[in-house]
């Protein structure tokens, strides 16, 4: 370890300072590459991830649309069966997903209702350039 410093020490004394820093800038452009290019790689693979996730959720999305579906049907045929009437369960559960279609409606109206942006963020916002005025009068 003392050797390394010694020799680190005396390069220094030899070599012209714009030398150094010319090779202390290529090295930390260098790692700043290296380091992107390992985000670029992180990145990918977070998407592709991602992109599977989503697509499988997707799937999972319409295997359960299509389990309601024959669930509804065959709530609709029970109904019938009971009624003697497949035209009067077919009505009853078109009346039931009609219901809880309105109320799921209703429920996502008032919360887009509910949307505000970021209004704390825009007023503080609006006040950096009064501020940076104030702080550079002399």
């Amino acid at each position: 370890m003392t050797d390394e410093r010694d020799s680190t020490e005396e390069r220094a004394a030899t070599t012209s300072l714009g030398t150094l820093l010319s090779e202390v800038s290529q090295d930390l452009s260098t790692l700043f590459r290296q380091e992107l290019e390992l985000a670029k790689a992180e990145l990918k693979q977070s998407a592709t991830n991602a992109a599977k996730g989503t697509g499988m959720m997707g799937g999972a999305g319409y295997a359960a649309l299509m389990a309601l579906l024959f669930l509804s049907f065959a709530g609709m045929f029970t109904l019938g069966f009971l009624l003697r009437s497949n035209a009067w369960g077919a009505l009853i559960i078109f009346a039931i997903w009609a219901i809880i279609g309105l109320i799921l409606f209703l429920v996502g109206r008032s919360s887009f209702k509910a949307v505000r942006g970021a209004p704390q963020t825009v007023e503080t916002v609006k006040e950096i350039p009064d501020t940076i005025k104030r702080s550079a009068k002399p």
